[in-house]
């Protein structure tokens, strides 16, 4: 049983093809779409790795080998090396410039299949899991959400599954107006009441025998009898929490790591 968060795996469902973003993930799948320098996956591990947690599970899909070539050069693509064009050996140098340090993680890649839905992409994984608790989320979502508490509060409860519910931003302003017409005042992009499903998940490995193959959606079936069993808690989250679902969002994301306001950088 596994009782520290160090020692807690991370699943990351990485196989959306990214239809709604197509005009920058034609050639990648949306995991790989890049926020400044990095793909949005390599900032949503950073996230986890902020609290101690290294080990990683990612469900690969549509165009996984593009995940797997970046992590398997990724010390050759983050270090100055001396290259043997006869035998490919490297020889590696100790990074010598500021935040070229190379990230100590743990990086399980399963090929999950391509159309298999986010809960056969979990069963798929479930070889490769050890203890009886992990995190999981999705490929494309970041957050300042509290990965400590969000364990804590998920222990708390003992239940089989927690859900991070989220407030949606919405991309539009809205303007509140009387009966007669007259105009009270404007709000610029507020934050939608209620709560929508960001991912960041705690699960424990009886979410497994909810599953019943490659076609299942995690968040149909399984979560709806969890629901009706009493096993599924969610931990309301009002902080920040952003998705890169279309090519707005990848704009925004963008120009807030640009600008150096980006929330999501606890790191």
């Amino acid at each position: 049983m596994v009782t520290n968060i160090q020692d807690m795996q991370v699943v990351i469902l990485c196989g959306g093809q990214g239809t709604r973003i197509r005009a920058v993930a034609e050639d990648r799948p949306k995991p790989m779409v890049e926020v400044g320098e990095k793909p949005i996956l390599w900032h949503i591990m950073k996230i986890y790795a902020s609290y101690g947690v290294r080990r990683f599970v990612l469900a690969l899909g549509h165009q996984g080998q593009v995940i797997v070539d970046f992590f398997a050069n990724y010390q050759l693509r983050n270090r100055n090396l001396t290259l043997n064009t006869r035998d490919s050996s490297a020889r590696l140098f100790h990074p010598d410039s500021e935040g070229s340090d190379i990230e100590d993680w743990e990086i399980t890649m399963v090929h999950t299949g391509v159309n298999t839905m986010t809960g056969g992409r979990i069963k798929r994984v479930a070889p490769y899991l050890h203890g009886d608790t992990f995190f999981a989320t999705y490929g494309d979502g970041v957050s300042t959400v509290d990965i400590r508490a969000l364990l804590e509060f998920h222990r708390s409860h003992g239940r089989t599954a927690t859900m991070t519910g989220v407030h949606l931003p919405t991309t539009f302003g809205v303007v509140e107006s009387l009966p007669d017409g007259s105009i009270k005042k404007f709000r610029e992009k507020p934050t939608m009441d209620g709560y929508i499903n960001g991912g960041f998940f705690v699960l424990n490995r009886d979410i497994l025998d909810e599953i019943d193959g490659d076609s299942t959606i995690l968040e149909d079936k399984p979560f709806h009898q969890l629901v009706e069993k009493e096993q599924l808690r969610m931990f309301r989250f009002d902080g920040f929490w952003h998705a890169m679902d279309h090519y707005k969002d990848y704009t925004t994301l963008n120009d807030m790591w640009a600008k150096g306001n980006a929330p999501w950088k606890v790191w």
